[in-house]
């Protein structure tokens, strides 16, 4: 990864335009026509370092539920198999590995109770996952959360 990649994927994460052409935007910041820009982005997300983009909504305020789901898989060796099949759920907006007994971590976001248990239910027959924790959403705090990779 370069630093015009970089430097992409912090403008993605902070500056994305709201218009009928964003990447052709990002391209002027950047010094690049569009079509550079999007085989940019594709390559990003075909390599992995890219996951998704997307905005970012209440889930509350959409009629939503959603909760932060800790789950607990001694064996290692598991972990990036687990995280895959999480990754699948389209509910999921992202999950990460932790130093702590609970060592993985995602969101879940829901349009109801009954979808959220469903995928809850289906997630525990997992053999590789020891336990499971929920923390429901009760109250939200905006934090911006930038990883500003050009800094690196």
């Amino acid at each position: 990864m370069n630093t015009v990649d970089k430097r992409l994927i912090d403008l993605l994460q902070a500056e994305f335009p709201l218009s009928s052409r964003p990447f052709q935007e990002l391209g002027q910041a950047l010094g690049l026509d569009e079509e550079g820009v999007i085989e940019r982005v594709k390559r990003l997300k075909h390599s992995g370092v890219l996951r998704r983009i997307g905005a970012v909504f209440s889930p509350e305020k959409l009629g939503m539920v959603s909760t932060l789901v800790a789950l607990k898989i001694p064996d290692q060796s598991h972990l990036d198999r687990v995280a895959e099949e999480i990754n699948k759920y389209t509910e999921v907006t992202h999950n990460y590995q932790r130093a702590h007994p609970f060592n993985l971590w995602f969101t879940l976001t829901a349009p109801d109770e009954t979808r959220l248990r469903e995928i809850i239910s289906e997630i525990r027959k997992n053999q590789a996952i020891e336990d499971l924790l929920e923390f429901p959403a009760r109250r939200t705090f905006k934090i911006d959360a930038r990883f500003l990779v050009s800094q690196l």
